[in-house]
């Protein structure tokens, strides 16, 4: 796997690969916040310990800010759970299936980089290196931007608040207007499509991993909820696109080119850079 890309987890046909990849993008993902909220159980054989191995991993655990994730390979299947704990007593348990239980995981760990860092744009770069999205991912294809940005509004309504739908519907057809202006303009085109296809809906996908209470109702350390944090980079993102699509209208190329730098400054997952 090469350093720069994550690894597609949930493509793994065998649990013990998924299982060290799962644990290796989560301290990617996360990097010194993975210490404390990760932990890991391994069988090592006396052949492993001669030869300096690490073993065989057999358990992941991920205290999330919500639940507690865990996962153990057990006969060559892996079991996974989910747990609430009190004052470090569990008070509930559940056994998920493994596509579920990795939405659920993708999203604990969105919340604990987005707790870490007060920044939404944060967890998202923390996905894109797990190498989890939520099952209901939203995409929008390149080919095709115009039409991709139009579900954008249904799949996000009732899931964020009014004032972000709102202003990504305003994003949205800021784009649309935006893409063919810039057509030829390598720099503005590359600005426009980036934002369509990965800064907008990368941003409202980190979000919507996210444990929905948690979100709506959490305080990060600089006193906003990530629902707030979320209106501010959606705003920030409008600011940007509006001034690329007042640049264009202009011809102005200089301007167009300084807030597609922004815009990808901001916003690119770092395992992008």
């Amino acid at each position: 796997m090469a350093d720069d890309e994550p690894a597609r987890v949930a493509a793994s046909d065998d649990p013990a690969v998924l299982l060290e990849a799962l644990a290796a993008n989560v301290t990617r993902a996360l990097g010194a916040d993975a210490a404390s909220a990760l932990h890991t159980e391994r069988d090592r054989s006396l052949g492993d310990r001669l030869a300096g191995r690490p073993g065989t991993l057999r358990t992941l655990r991920f205290d999330g800010v919500d639940e507690r994730m865990e996962v153990r390979l057990d006969r060559g299947r892996l079991a996974a759970e989910a747990a609430r704990v009190s004052g470090g007593v569990v008070i509930s348990r559940r056994t998920l299936p493994l596509g579920a239980w990795l939405t659920a995981f993708a999203g604990e760990v969105a919340a604990v980089a987005t707790e870490a860092a007060g920044d939404a744009a944060t967890a998202s770069r923390a996905l894109h290196t797990l190498g989890i999205g939520p099952a209901d991912a939203l995409v929008v294809a390149e080919t095709d931007v115009p039409t991709g940005l139009l579900p954008l509004r249904a799949a996000i309504a009732g899931r964020v608040p009014d004032e972000v739908a709102v202003t990504v519907d305003r994003i949205a057809a800021l784009l649309r207007e935006t893409l063919p202006r810039v057509a030829g303009s390598t720099e503005g085109e590359f600005a426009v499509v980036r934002t369509a296809t990965d800064y907008l809906p990368g941003t409202l996908r980190a979000y919507l991993a996210l444990p929905r209470d948690w979100a709506a109702r959490h305080r990060l350390a600089d006193g906003r909820t990530p629902a707030e944090a979320l209106l501010q980079q959606v705003t920030a993102l409008e600011v940007a696109v509006t001034a690329i699509r007042d640049a264009a209208v202009e011809q102005d190329a200089r301007a167009v080119l300084v807030n597609g730098r922004f815009l990808e400054d901001r916003f690119r997952p770092a395992a992008l850079d």
